[in-house]
């Protein structure tokens, strides 16, 4: 069993860099003290599990579109100029992060919400707001989870998982409507079989080339425990910057069965915005889906 929990936080923490490797920022985890779990420490309550609706989670952003579709060739090209942008240019934001956990063959679940700060370069502190569920999902998946992300920026992972020539080849598909957009979509393929590498789809904004949608299967796992890896991830743009918006995950494991993960961001605060108190932007989803 030991050895099945340790699959199972692998796989999402390989499946976050995965999911992320695009948007988000280098980071290191700061978190409140009360239980234990490594080297990281969160203050959680032990409540019945049951599903619940995140709070207000509309986008009040704007997208500043050109007045025609781009070719797929520029939309790449924007797209690359976003990330490097936001990567020298982002000096900071705060947002509501909620993370559900199911293990549907042990009847267990749990529920965590709490408030991320980050401040550039690399760091991001966790204020934890509150649990419910099951302490195994607790100990055991969510609070491993955020130290993956740790371990993650520490080792300089998220360049090799990065979107790109160097680590993809990249092929264009035609279009597709995402909420109502166009969108470019590109089938990726690793050139390698690494960890943390993906085979599936990217979609693109056809008008800014904004990252809207990562979607596939992990090519490589950590164990032979773990048999596969699929996920799909949301973004949102906000300003000249995107971010994660939802994050649904499956792992299907040899011992436990199915681990099922959601990640929700939304709220999203900027530097000016949290200093006088007023919402800048918000984003997020509705409903806190469960499978």
């Amino acid at each position: 069993m030991k050895r099945s929990l340790v699959v199972i936080w692998s796989v999402i923490a390989i499946w976050i860099r995965a999911a992320t490797a695009q948007a988000a920022p280098p980071v290191v985890c700061v978190l409140d003290a009360d239980v234990m779990t490594d080297s990281i420490s969160i203050r959680l309550r032990h409540l019945n599990c049951a599903p619940r609706t995140p709070p207000n989670a509309g986008f009040l952003g704007v997208d500043v579109l050109s007045l025609f579709p781009m070719a797929p060739e520029r939309a790449l090209d924007a797209f690359e100029s976003r990330s490097e942008q936001q990567a020298t240019e982002l000096g900071g934001y705060s947002a509501t992060t909620l993370i559900s956990v199911e293990l549907p063959g042990m009847a267990r679940c749990g529920e965590f919400e709490l408030q991320r700060v980050y401040v550039a370069p690399k760091t991001l502190e966790f204020i934890p707001l509150r649990f419910t569920g099951d302490n195994f999902v607790k100990t055991n998946v969510i609070a491993r989870l955020l130290q993956s992300e740790v371990n993650r920026v520490r080792n300089q992972q998220q360049f090799a998982t990065a979107i790109n020539w160097t680590n993809y080849k990249i092929s264009y598909r035609g279009t597709t409507q995402i909420d109502d957009r166009l969108v470019h979509v590109y089938q990726l393929k690793p050139r390698k079989r690494r960890v943390g590498l993906f085979e599936g789809r990217m979609f693109l904004n056809a008008f800014n080339g904004s990252l809207v949608r990562n979607e596939g299967r992990l090519v490589k796992t950590p164990s032979v425990v773990l048999k596969t890896v699929e996920f799909v991830q949301d973004y949102v743009d906000i300003g000249a910057f995107t971010f994660p918006k939802h994050a649904h995950s499956v792992a299907s494991t040899r011992v436990i069965g199915r681990t099922v993960v959601d990640i929700y961001h939304y709220n999203y605060l900027f530097p000016a915005a949290v200093d006088s108190g007023q919402t800048l932007a918000e984003a997020g989803t509705a409903v806190s889906q469960r499978h």
